[in-house]
């Protein structure tokens, strides 16, 4: 890592600070305000609880890879309709593990935002001049086609077939190389992820960056905030040492969309005047199918999510390519023992393709436990919701029968573990699905604490700032009103962008 990244065994007793601006988070939002901000000539100072990475610590074992960079070991799930959920733990928190997708929402989507829940500067054209910042500063750029690899091309063929739309995905990378191994952390480092793109940068314009703090809880005085206050954290564990006082004339949080509430919460429920922090926890459920081909698809090569189709978003999902360590799929394919090797056996042969579904109707909560900071979740899938996802697993088998595909595993109860035609997948189309017939998973988390004109329905305003006071800002994907349509990341950094020039020209 950089130089100026302060680490776990530099800490040696209890300390205090004092700075312009704190920001809580080196994900995708906190650090692109740090980096502004810093820019700006503001003393900043960025606080993140996980360690930062170097390519010798990334594990490509899926399972020990989830446990080092992933909270509760990448096995947080929710209460209610049971979805499977992640939060790094990282210096670069989301960007350093995801597959770094950058997707502008589309018009519809933020007017739909704009007009429901009273916003005025939030359309794409309001936006378009923050993505297009965040876009060149990162050297946002479609997948080439030399490291795209089988997997991904099949799904192109597949979209061309049959008339849909596809288009290869935009990502914040440098020199990939197809390895395929954005899961687990590029180890070739061509993933722009924010721990070696804005966080230098903010680095570089005299940000102070502090890792292995454990913010605890906001330090508050009547209607305002002065700082934030917590415990060094040692890596890999939960063991807490030195404790520690940020202050600060105006305190950033970006902890995460399951992060952020628990920690006004545990400031006396701060800033909750509308009773909107903690709700209308929302998700990108997604559904995944493996298609197994005659020809090898040498799956471990090429882009992990290189290709998608935008055709059906206004329908309420989105067709992507998907990759992760076989580890991983390992545990949607059917079979036990001998079986589950012959399934395991067919990876050579095979494609993953998934879809993320809109899913407004289904919403829940984020609620603080007694102890910890890992937030008790509960969100229920919504029954007008479940018939998206059964038309996009559809759609999946759908392509790949038209890529030629001779099987594809739907992994969904009550389907057959093996569908061989289009005829046997048609079946998707008319059964009834319950909620637990399906195995999901949703690392696009949003709108806990969410944007809205009216400060009595919503937590912050369109510049992020609290509504109840005039030195708190939130920049994580919580302030989300709601689903963004595509992949969040991009869209968040957006808004990050706007906030950190609006905190420049206030402090």
């Amino acid at each position: 890592m950089s130089a100026g990244v302060r680490v776990f065994a530099e800490y040696h007793r209890d300390f205090e600070e004092v700075c312009d601006v704190v920001v809580v988070g080196s994900g995708p939002g906190g650090s692109v305000v740090a980096r502004e901000l810093a820019a700006a000539g503001k003393d900043v100072i960025l606080l993140e609880e996980g360690p930062p990475f170097t390519p010798e610590d990334f594990e490509l074992d899926g399972a020990l890879s989830m446990a080092r960079t992933m909270r509760e070991g990448g096995l947080r799930t929710t209460g209610g309709t049971i979805l499977a959920t992640m939060q790094a733990n990282a210096l670069g928190g989301g960007s350093l593990v995801n597959s770094a997708i950058c997707v502008r929402a589309p018009e519809f989507t933020l007017d739909g935002w704009c007009n429901e829940f009273e916003l005025k500067n939030t359309t794409r054209a309001d936006l378009d001049p923050h993505y297009q910042a965040v876009e060149e500063f990162l050297g946002v750029a479609p997948t080439p086609d030399e490291v795209q690899g089988a997997r991904n091309l099949l799904f192109r063929d597949a979209c061309n077939e049959l008339g849909y739309s596809s288009e290869p995905i935009a990502r914040n990378v440098q020199g990939c190389r197809g390895s395929g191994e954005c899961f687990t952390g590029c180890r070739t480092r061509a993933k722009q992820s924010t721990d070696i793109s804005y966080v230098p940068a903010a680095i570089r314009d005299g940000a102070r960056v502090f890792t292995s703090l454990q913010v605890d809880r906001l330090l508050t005085r009547g209607s305002r905030v002065w700082g934030v206050a917590g415990r060094v954290v040692r890596p890999f564990s939960s063991e807490l040492t030195h404790q520690f006082r940020i202050q600060a004339k105006v305190v950033v949080l970006a902890a995460g969309c399951m992060a952020t509430p628990v920690l006004l919460q545990r400031s006396d429920d701060f800033a909750n005047g509308s009773g909107q922090v903690g709700e209308n926890l929302q998700f990108h459920p997604g559904v995944a199918a493996m298609g197994v081909f005659p020809q090898e698809t040498n799956p471990y090569f090429g882009a992990t999510q290189g290709y998608q189709s935008l055709q059906f978003v206004r329908d309420g999902y989105k067709l992507e390519t998907l990759w992760a360590p076989p580890g991983v799929f390992a545990v949607r394919l059917p079979g036990l023992g001998f079986e589950l090797k012959k399934n395991l056996a067919m990876i050579p042969y095979a494609a993953i393709w998934d879809a993320i579904a809109t899913c407004n109707r289904s919403k829940g909560t984020v609620r603080a436990r007694r102890r910890g900071l890992d937030p008790a979740l509960t969100w229920r899938l919504d029954p007008k919701d479940l018939t998206i996802l059964a038309e996009a697993l559809w759609r999946l088998a759908e392509l790949f029968f038209a890529a030629g595909a001779t099987r594809v595993l739907p992994g969904v109860h009550g389907l057959p573990e093996e569908l061989r035609s289009l005829d046997e997948a048609r079946r998707i189309r008319t059964r009834e699905f319950r909620e637990t017939d399906f195995t999901m998973a949703g690392n696009h988390v949003f709108s806990t604490t969410r944007m809205h004109g009216d400060g009595r329905m919503g937590v912050v305003d369109e510049d992020g700032r609290c509504h109840e006071t005039d030195n708190l800002y939130l920049a994580d994907t919580g302030i989300l009103p709601r689903s963004p349509s595509v992949n969040p990341m991009l869209t968040l950094m957006a808004l990050a962008h706007r906030t950190g020039q609006r905190i420049a020209a206030r402090v």
